[in-house]
């Protein structure tokens, strides 16, 4: 027997897996939907608060918690989410997950209290945990030749990149012609077209031996990830105290329980023992690093070309549109190059040009022109495309495909987790060079100066505060005003 047939190289596994058909090209196209939406969902409301904070009128606990509440859920439903596809089928579940989306979409666009959005946006990231590892998971099992999938993959990396562009334009067009609400309403043309065309067009795919379900690792789960993502935001937003150690001491006991519980088990929910695999490994920190890059400088960049520059939040997303660009092209163009260069080099260097381009923005400081930041923000995009592209082929394709919705779910957990040190650490990094450079003019109270120095969101704008992002400011949810407010 050859060497050739007991390691076969990987043109030679290429040449034997089979080849996607056409019906399951249309398939990717399908699942991008909820790809979509679940990024534009990510990036709308921070422009939207500044609206909802006039009509709700929450207290500054609340509106952190509208913010918080959403990540919160979702990264500590994923790994359970991800195994339950795996057992129940990742298309199942993805149609459940997008009932469930789209209907509590249209309750939080007509919410009536800041109460009633924070429930729906609890529920929203219980559903978006049903839909995104069911994503990349349902890919493994359609595109089994490695590079057809890693272009797949590419496709569907750039559906974050796409959708946390289409946000802040179509979002601010919203915003500034219609109720806040209806940046909720985005979710309906993605997740309806959804419902149809899934079962048509994209193939169940289920674990043949699942193994029983296990409750006490969800619960374990569920108490590892919760309080771990809290106190990060917790620690950037108000700092260290009692209750932010409190949060990761709950995390980390639980996380310790729930590795011991997994390494004991056969069929474990999620198998731990992948994180002794360095290029599995590798690529999750990647993913994690990837999107602390991407959504970190995304946040900075909204902040910046609305508070500073004093642009719209349309025009603001219309300046991040070349990176958008950059991002599909450089994830396109890696699964060409990657034929030729080492995935690990590929990723170093896509991680570098990151790098780069947070030294250009620390170089230029609050200075930067708009083609500047628009350059940098695309030298970002096109490394974070190209590392994000090649991690999360690694990570579906080191595990079976009947394990796949857990492995897709452990991708997806990287980047919540990514997402959550993202903007706290560059929220709690603007918000200290906020309260460090305040200059606040003599004669204000004391109590206002002592409001002004804790920046947004750490407190609730006045009811009759204008928010920065528009002319139209002082407007009903359900109708524009005939004048605007200046």
């Amino acid at each position: 027997m050859s060497t050739t047939a007991l390691h076969p190289t990987p043109a030679a596994l290429s040449d034997a897996a089979p080849r996607a058909t056409r019906r399951d090209w249309w398939g990717l196209a399908v699942l991008m939907l909820p790809v979509l939406i679940v990024s534009i969902d990510n990036t709308v409301l921070s422009f939207a608060l500044p609206y909802i904070a006039l009509d709700l009128q929450p207290t500054a606990a609340t509106q952190l918690w509208i913010v918080d509440i959403y990540p919160l859920v979702l990264a500590s439903l994923l790994v359970s989410m991800g195994n339950l596809g795996d057992r129940i089928g990742r298309r199942r579940l993805l149609l459940i997950g997008a009932v469930g989306f789209a209907a509590v979409s249209v309750l939080a666009a007509y919410a009536t209290s800041a109460e009633m959005l924070l429930v729906a946006r609890a529920l929203l990231g219980l559903f978006g945990a049903a839909l995104m590892p069911c994503t990349l998971s349902l890919l493994r099992g359609m595109f089994h030749d490695r590079t057809q999938r890693r272009l797949a993959i590419a496709v569907w990396a750039t559906g974050f990149a796409a959708g946390g562009a289409i946000g802040p334009v179509v979002g601010g067009f919203l915003l500034e012609h219609a109720f806040w609400g209806s940046i909720f309403l985005l979710a309906l043309p993605f997740l309806l077209p959804l419902l149809v065309l899934a079962p048509i067009l994209v193939r169940e795919s289920r674990d043949p031996a699942p193994g029983r379900f296990d409750v006490a690792s969800i619960l374990l789960s569920m108490a590892t990830f919760a309080p771990i993502v809290w106190g990060i935001k917790h620690l950037a937003t108000v700092g260290a105290d009692l209750a932010g150690a409190a949060a990761f001491a709950v995390g980390l006991a639980a996380g310790t329980l729930f590795v011991r519980r997994l390494l004991r088990q056969r069929n474990p929910l999620l198998d731990v023992r992948l994180f002794a695999v360095p290029a599995f490994t590798g690529s999750v920190l990647v993913n994690l690093l990837s999107v602390f890059s991407f959504v970190g400088l995304l946040y900075f960049l909204s902040q910046h070309l609305q508070l500073v520059v004093g642009l719209g939040p349309m025009h603001a997303g219309l300046v991040l549109v070349p990176g958008t660009v950059a991002m599909i092209v450089g994830s396109l163009l890696v699964v060409r190059i990657v034929r030729r260069v080492r995935p690990g080099v590929l990723m170093a260097c896509g991680l570098t040009m990151a790098g780069l381009a947070y030294v250009v923005f620390a170089v230029t400081g609050g200075h930067a022109s708009l083609p500047v930041i628009a350059a940098a923000f695309a030298v970002l995009s096109i490394g974070i495309g190209s590392a994000e592209t090649l991690s999360n082929d690694i990570i579906v394709a080191a595990v079976p495909p009947a394990k796949a919705g857990a492995a897709s779910a452990v991708s997806e957990t990287a980047y919540e987790l990514g997402a959550v040190l993202g903007t706290s650490v560059l929220g709690g990094v603007l918000a200290a060079s906020y309260a460090a450079n305040l200059v606040v003019p003599a004669g204000v109270a004391a109590d206002d100066a002592a409001r002004a120095g804790r920046p947004w969101p750490a407190r609730s704008p006045s009811p009759t505060a204008c928010p920065p992002t528009s002319a139209r400011c002082s407007r009903s949810r359900r109708a524009r005003p005939s004048t605007p407010v200046s």
